[in-house]
Order: structure tokens, then sequence, then C-alpha cells
């Protein structure tokens, strides 16, 4: 019956009702089950994801398309309220989408999966950027808050192997990362769909095409004639809705089954949500046990990672908590991941991409806390990068080769650093201006290794003071001082004051050096 009920879900639509389906969804059964106190009662973070550190993503998909950055899909239909419109682009969006298509009245977010082609696309050659540049794993985004799937998905149509690149996109990135012997994952953001794509069913308020129903009430049968004939708008956009409209069980149940056709197609190691604690309640909760269990019956053990964010102290232990633009502002017990970019989330045409500095500094502080950075790199439609993100990764590449030892398989040391302290901490806290300077260090331990690393390059002498002598906070030793990346010998002296280190005659890197500290 249970068979039954599935091969029926496939085929109705997302606005039938509750009674027409059944919840009865299966999931893996085995150690974990779908509530809370179970997931955290056995979770244990995998030691590949505590040793790796630093992640590259690729937040890639339909609205890379027209090039005006994050966030498209809904202000090209112009949110009418402030509060919708608060990032304050619905006018940049939408004239720029008037301009370059036409009035999303007949052209809208559906017909940017037409352009979404990939023709440049060579995710080997990729891969082989961002694992030189330090990333030990990869995570690329299996759909957007806009609802298509980059995956060969038998629960949307509206995916990258029926149209676009007509491409399985997560199996070849898949296949592309372990080539290079990289951890692969996979975001979700579709649990968000169903209130962010509200707008597509409105209209203009003003204007000459004021009243003028949106794409988003088009059918199957307006297709005829077109690109995107035989498909339903409503599979991408979801059934007519306003803002107070409960979400359907029928949407429910085929966003567990697209996690979960993800998760027993592709293997993830790491599975990401744009959700805090759960997406859409006790659907995440029978996700996360799904992705639990089925890992340790296929592998053994269980050794894969699941992000969320804003998560509280029984959560945090149950998977990896995820801060999003953001960090901690002290050491966290559990490890957990800063997610941020170098730019716009979705590629965005003529900006100026963020320098190696200003992410170094977000990498060490994050690691330092017990914590790893996953980092995007934005990509257009065609599939390829542009030259200043290749600029960045080289530099990236020239700065993690001296320095990724104080980086992989470390561990936070007893204070996480000195200086300006503390952080600011949350999700959006790296917008806070907080410019470090060359007392401001950051630690990191491997055995009796410690690394210090200074955030601005010193002029002149160095002082550590969390390392002076006489105190009870560091009872510490120092045996041998040398500076990462160079085989100059150091004068260095332990004092009361502190570890102080005659400036050396030069730098390996321009920015952020480390110091290795061998403690007795």
């Amino acid at each position: 019956m249970k068979l039954i009920a599935l091969a029926l879900l496939i085929c109705l639509p997302y606005g039938t009702s509750q009674a027409e389906l059944s919840t009865d969804l299966p999931y893996e059964p085995g150690v974990f089950e779908p509530n809370w106190d179970s997931l955290a009662k056995g979770y244990e973070c995998p030691e590949w994801f505590q040793n790796a550190k630093f992640g590259i993503w690729a937040h890639w998909g339909i609205q890379c398309v027209p090039g005006s950055g994050d966030w498209n899909a809904k202000f090209i239909y112009k949110p009418e309220s402030d509060k919708e419109n608060w990032i304050r682009q619905g006018e940049r969006h939408y004239k720029h989408h008037v301009e370059r298509y036409g009035h999303p009245s007949k052209i809208g977010l559906k017909d940017y999966c037409k352009d979404f082609t990939a023709e440049q696309w060579d995710p080997d050659h990729l891969l082989d950027l961002y694992k030189r540049a330090g990333a030990q794993y990869f995570v690329a985004m299996a759909n957007h808050h806009d609802n298509f799937d980059n995956w060969n998905s038998s629960q949307q149509p509206w995916n990258s192997v029926n149209m676009g690149p007509k491409r399985d996109l997560i199996k070849e990135w898949s296949a592309a990362a372990k080539k290079k012997k990289m951890y692969f994952g996979v975001s979700v953001h579709a649990a968000r769909t169903w209130k962010w794509l509200v707008p597509v069913f409105g209209h203009d308020r003003e204007g000459p095409l004021q009243g003028l129903p949106y794409d988003g009430h088009m059918r199957q049968e307006d297709g005829k004639g077109t690109w995107w004939e035989g498909y339903d708008p409503q599979d991408l956009y979801g059934p007519v809705r306003d803002a107070g409209t409960p979400i359907s069980q029928a949407y429910l149940d085929r966003f567990y089954l697209r996690c979960k056709e993800l998760i027993d197609v592709y293997d993830p190691d790491l599975l990401y949500f744009d959700d805090g604690k759960s997406p859409l309640g006790g659907v995440g909760l029978k996700i996360a046990a799904h992705f639990y269990n089925q890992r340790i019956k296929r592998h053994g053990k269980l050794d894969v990672v699941l992000n969320t964010k804003h998560n509280d102290a029984l959560t945090s232990r149950a998977l990896v908590d995820d801060v999003e633009r953001g960090s901690k502002n002290a050491i966290d017990s559990n490890p957990w991941q800063i997610d941020t970019c170098i730019g716009n989330w979705h590629y965005r045409e003529n900006i100026t991409y963020r320098k190696p500095p200003a992410v170094i500094h977000l990498l060490l502080d994050a690691v330092s806390k017990n914590g790893n950075m996953l980092l995007n790199i934005p990509m257009k439609a065609d599939g390829s990068i542009e030259a200043g993100a290749i600029t960045f990764l080289e530099e990236m590449s020239d700065w993690m080769a001296v320095h990724s030892e104080g980086i992989y398989d470390t561990r936070p040391w007893e204070v996480y650093g000195e200086g300006r302290l503390p952080d600011p901490e949350g999700n959006t806290s790296e917008y806070v201006d907080n410019q470090y300077d060359a007392k401001d260090f950051r630690f990191t331990l491997k055995g009796n290794d410690l690394y210090a690393f200074c955030m601005v390059n010193p002029v002149g002498d160095v002082l550590i003071t969390s390392l002076a002598t006489g105190t009870q906070k560091t009872p510490h030793t120092v045996k041998a001082v040398t500076l990462m990346g160079s085989h100059e010998k150091l004068r260095w002296e332990q004092t009361k004051k502190g570890l102080a280190i005659s400036a050396p005659h030069g730098y390996p890197t321009k920015y952020s050096v480390g110091f290795k500290i061998t403690l007795e």
C-alpha cells in the first residue's frame, strides 16, 4: 500500500489537499528516530569535517542567468510591501528584468531555466582550482528558493536534465569531487519556496500594465508553442496562493521525497539546509534520521554532516550549526561552520570581489573557535567564473601553501585569540566593521604546536601576551619559535609580559602571517 501511495503522490499537484495523501513516507530505519532527543543522543561530528576546516561552495542555479545578484527570483516580481523589499532591491531587479527580458506577465523566472546553459562548465577544472586554493570539501547547490532542481529529479520536472544544461549537475559535481579526493556536499534551499515565491502571483500596482497578472498564474496549456511546452509552471511556482496560505501536505511530502532522493542516489558527505534548526519542522527531522541511518547502513559508520542555522544547546548536538556571514564570539565545544561569499550568493555583473585578507580573517577566526568556513565562489550561468574570482583563488592558494599546517587537523587552544575582543556574533555579523591590527592574534593547536596567526603583518617586534610566564592562565613553556614559510632563525624571549619575538627580516606572505610555537 505504501508503494501505491507514493506512486500517486508523485503524480499529484502541489495544491492537493491533505486528505488525498499519505503522510506515512518511508525513512531508513535504524539507530536514529525523527526527533531531537534521538538525533542529539547518537550524533557526533565526524573527524574529517573537524580536520578539513575549509570548503568551497557553488551557489549556482537559474538565478545566475540575469546577472543581477541575489534574490532576483522574488524581486523581478516587484514585491508590494516594504517588509518584502527589506534589502531595497525590488526596483533594481524588476527594472533589469523588464529591460533585458520583458514584462514578468509573460517572461518570468521559469524562462531563466532555458538560458541556464552551462556550456562553459568544466567541473574538473573548477575543482582543481578549489583544491589548490585549500578547500578540503566542496558543496554544490541542489536547489534554491526558486525551486529548480539541479539533478535528474523524479519529483520536480523543472530540473537541469529536462531543460537548460540538460545535464545532471549534482552527479557531475560529485564525480569531480571524488577525483580530487574532496568530500562532497549538497545544499537544499527549497523549504522556503512556499512563502518566498508568493510575489509570482501578483501584478504591477501602477504603470501601463497595472493589474496584469504575473506568469505565476500560467498553466501547462499556456505553454503551447513555447520552449516550455508540456511543462506546468505550477510545478515550479507551486499553487496560486497568498502569504497566509498554509503549506499543503503535497508540498511537504514532495520536499521530503526530493531530499530523500538526493541522499539515496548521490550519497553526499554533507547536507546543508538554508533553514533554522529543522526545515519544515518534522519533515526536516525525518530527513535527518533517514540521512544518518542510510549512511550507517551503507558505510558502517556515521560520518556525515548536516548543517542548519539558529540552533540551541540541544539541536547543536544533533547536527553541525551553521552561521551565515557571521561568527561566534567564543570557542564552541561543538564543531560548527560559517558560510560566506566573495561577492553575491548568485552571480552579479560588475561586482567587486572581496580580497583574500578579509576572507582569511574569517577563516582564522572560525578555526580558532572550533569552526569551519564554507566559501561561495559566484558562477555565471554558462558555468564559468570571472577573472576576479580566479585571481582570488590564486592568492588564496599562495597563502594556504604557507599556512595550511596551522589550519588543517588543528583544534582550539585554551583561548581563541588576543587583541580587541570579543567579536560580533551571529548571522550577518561579518558586516560589522571589525578591522584588525598587528596586535590581533588567532590561535590553533596541533599536538604540542601552537600556531599564532597575526591578523595583520606586524611592523617591528611582536609580543604575544597570552604566553606570558608566571601566570596561572597560561603556564606554558616555549621551546621553539619559527615563522611559517621562512627559514630565518628568529630571536625570541618568553617574559612576564609575553612571548617577545624580534622582527624578522621579512614575511613570506603579504597578510596574516603565522608563527609556529612549540610548547613543552
